[in-house]
This record gives C-alpha cells, sequence and structure tokens, in this order.
C-alpha cells in the first residue's frame, strides 16, 4: 500500500516538502513582534475548521468544492467566544466533522482562552472568533485582497492583541 503524505499537507506548505521552495512573494517568514504583555492583552482565536452558527450563519460552500477540488471557500464567519457547542456546526471536506461536533474545543479552544483569562495569563478574550474553511486556493488571491482585511478590521475593532490559530 502507498500512503501520500502530500494529500494531506495544505496546498502551500507542498512546495517546501517538495524541494520547490516557497511561493512568489512568501520567501520571508511572518512575524509581527508582540509589544504588549500577554497579561494585558485580549485575544483571538481564528479556527480553519469551516465552523459556523447552524442557526443564524450559512454554511461554508461544501458544493464548489466538490466540483472543483483545488478551491476552497474563502469566506468567514464571527463565532461568539460563548457559543454552545450545541449551536455550531461544521462545514469541511478535509476533517471529521464528527470529531469537531462531539468537542468544539478541539477546533475552536474558547474555554481554554477562557481559563486563561481567568487565570490573567492573557488580558481576556474577544467577544467574537473568526472561522474559516482551511484548504484554500493555492494563489490566496481572494484571501489577500478581500478575506484577511476584512478579518483584520473585524479584529481590531474588538481590541484584539494576538491571535491564536487553530488548525483543523
Amino acid at each position: 500500500m502507498i500512503v501520500d503524505s502530500y494529500r494531506f499537507l495544505p496546498r502551500s506548505f507542498r512546495p517546501f516538502y517538495e524541494g520547490r521552495g516557497p511561493f512568489p512573494g512568501d520567501e520571508s517568514p511572518v512575524w509581527t513582534p508582540f509589544e504588549k504583555r500577554l497579561a494585558e492583552s485580549r485575544i483571538a482565536l481564528l479556527t480553519s475548521a469551516g465552523i459556523y452558527m447552524k442557526a443564524s450563519q450559512s454554511t461554508f460552500d461544501l458544493d464548489r468544492e466538490q466540483e472543483n477540488p483545488e478551491w476552497g471557500d474563502p469566506t468567514w464567519r464571527s463565532i461568539p467566544a460563548d457559543a454552545a457547542p450545541d449551536a455550531i456546526a461544521v462545514a469541511h471536506l478535509h476533517i471529521d466533522d464528527e470529531d469537531v461536533l462531539a468537542d468544539p474545543e478541539i477546533a475552536l479552544p474558547a474555554r481554554g482562552l477562557a481559563d486563561l483569562a481567568a487565570q490573567r495569563i492573557i488580558g481576556g478574550s474577544v467577544a467574537n472568533h473568526v472561522a474559516v474553511m482551511g484548504y484554500q486556493d493555492r494563489g490566496l488571491d481572494e484571501w489577500r485582497r478581500k478575506t484577511a482585511p476584512e478579518i483584520v478590521a473585524h479584529l481590531r475593532e474588538q481590541g484584539a492583541g494576538g491571535l491564536i490559530l487553530a488548525p483543523a
């Protein structure tokens, strides 16, 4: 049996593992100095598990992704930090939804973040975290042009001083 481990890597990682180097424009690492003390900072979570609020938000576009497996829905959802586990749904073709639905904390550790705030390790949590669908289009054009600026604006409005990526 042949195991194709590349199949499970995000497309943006493959060039590194295949020896082709980074995509043009992505040669240097992304780094921003953390200027405040963590204990004084409000922290946000960003999950790539395709989580959405089933009663009030539309699902991520799985139909289009099934038709074109090289495409991923570039939209995002605002997820309340106090969202009840049974209020959350998952739309992602590349993860086991049942695991996330059994314990949403594995994809969006909001309770864990709240515990850190209660222990005064962090200054607090934002009121609304961010959910996207991982496994995006290779070029990330719409992400760079539209999605990322919208997410940044959403986080700045809430006074986020840091962001933790909770990948699916």
